[in-house]
């Protein structure tokens, strides 16, 4: 009777369904052993490349779509041409990560996975509908090197609790919106690359196609972390994923093709945001602006104080 049980639910205590599944769960969500280290995957070329493609067009492109699309097609009121880029990018950025996900050796728990999605979605939202209404304000002289209070359209409002409302809106945009859409982004990025390492020596060199994505890949980065203002997660994942290199090296793991394409776009990421801080280390007003000890000035604040003032 015992073996029949067995026969029948083969995944039982003991049986070799079991162990068979605990091998799983120790490949996807443990350490990275020798026998996944020889299994290396090859570069992902279709998704570095879409993910490339759809950052620069969907998230870098879309203010710039919204300011040179004419007001006749997309009035204030209505959603602009930028918006729909937006609304895509909620789409598309989710299913390139899961897609990431499933080529990963290593992966975070199903139910972590799919909560991470759900929150990266809702702040993605959420910051839809406040850079929108943000951006739009840039047609009636709103100026994003000032303050929301400090600004000339804002600050003579009557009454004065309509400024407060500004004032949420500016923190449902940058502070909430920005730490629910990015904080599960790197996360997912973060666990996918502590899965990117070989003992093989073949597969420690990234080929021609993943040299050519670094910069656009981390040029992007540094947009990403300079307009979300997320400089502090972005060099905390960044230093963990250098001690991760360094504690995977001990063991005479090395990062792979794809390994080495996230940390070389991060180093250059973070080389490009130390030269853009230096540059404006001295700008009296965006100092006011980001008065705090991390100063690293938004792009778009430089465009309207620097750049769309001139015009």
């Amino acid at each position: 009777m015992e073996a029949a049980r067995r026969r029948q639910h083969p995944g039982a205590a003991g049986g070799p369904g079991a162990q068979l599944g605990a091998s799983f769960l120790q490949a996807r969500h443990g350490s990275v052993s020798a026998d996944e280290a020889a299994r290396t995957a090859p570069f992902h070329l279709d998704l570095w490349f879409y993910f490339t493609l759809q950052n620069w067009v969907l998230d870098f492109g879309r203010p710039i779509a919204m300011l040179d699309s004419p007001l006749e097609w997309f009035p204030l009121n209505k959603p602009s041409v930028g918006d729909y880029f937006h609304m895509a990018y909620n789409v598309i950025t989710p299913f390139l990560l899961l897609k990431l996900i499933e080529r990963s050796p290593r992966t975070l728990p199903r139910s972590v996975t799919y909560v991470s999605i759900i929150i990266f979605i809702m702040g993605a939202s959420i910051h839809l509908v406040g850079d929108s209404v943000n951006h739009r304000l840039l047609f009636s002289g709103y100026q994003h090197h000032l303050s929301v209070r400090e600004n000339p359209i804002i600050k003579n409002l009557k009454p004065e609790t309509l400024i407060d409302s500004f004032e949420l809106l500016y923190y449902y945009d940058e502070y909430l919106g920005h730490c629910m859409w990015y904080i599960p982004f790197f996360l997912i990025l973060f666990t996918y690359f502590s899965g990117c390492f070989t003992a093989s020596k073949a597969e420690r060199w990234m080929p021609g196609p993943a040299l050519l994505l670094v910069a656009p890949s981390g040029l992007y980065y540094w947009y990403l972390v300079t307009e979300g203002q997320i400089f502090i997660l972005f060099i905390f994942t960044f230093f963990a994923m250098l001690a991760l290199v360094l504690h995977q090296k001990r063991k005479r793991l090395f990062l792979d093709s794809n390994g080495l394409f996230l940390f070389s776009s991060f180093t250059l990421t973070l080389l490009l945001v130390a030269l853009w801080v230096a540059w404006l280390w001295n700008d009296p007003v965006l100092r006011k602006k980001y008065p705090g000890v991390i100063y690293v000035p938004e792009p778009w604040a430089f465009y309207t104080l620097h750049v769309s003032s001139r015009h």
